[in-house]
């Protein structure tokens, strides 16, 4: 199964800033348990501001401005 773009919603304000979210079904697996990929992105000025995913490697992270942490997600 290739990865599957299940939701895309892309808004661009009157002040030019972007919000942008992405998630992929995508096949389950150990780095994958829940069978999804996400993006989830607000740019303001061209600048990225804050940014949630789960890249390969990474894992669930926060984007705030130049800096990367981790980001635990619960899921009940």
């Amino acid at each position: 199964m290739k990865a599957r773009l299940v939701w895309h919603k892309k808004k661009i304000y009157e002040d030019e800033s972007i919000l942008e979210i992405k998630i992929w079904q995508i096949p389950k697996s150990e780095k994958f348990p829940f069978g999804y990929k996400y993006s989830f992105v607000y740019i303001q000025k061209g600048v990225r501001v804050i940014g949630y995913d789960n890249a390969e490697g990474k894992g669930d992270h926060r984007h705030f401005y130049n800096g990367v942490t981790p980001h635990i997600v619960l899921l009940t």
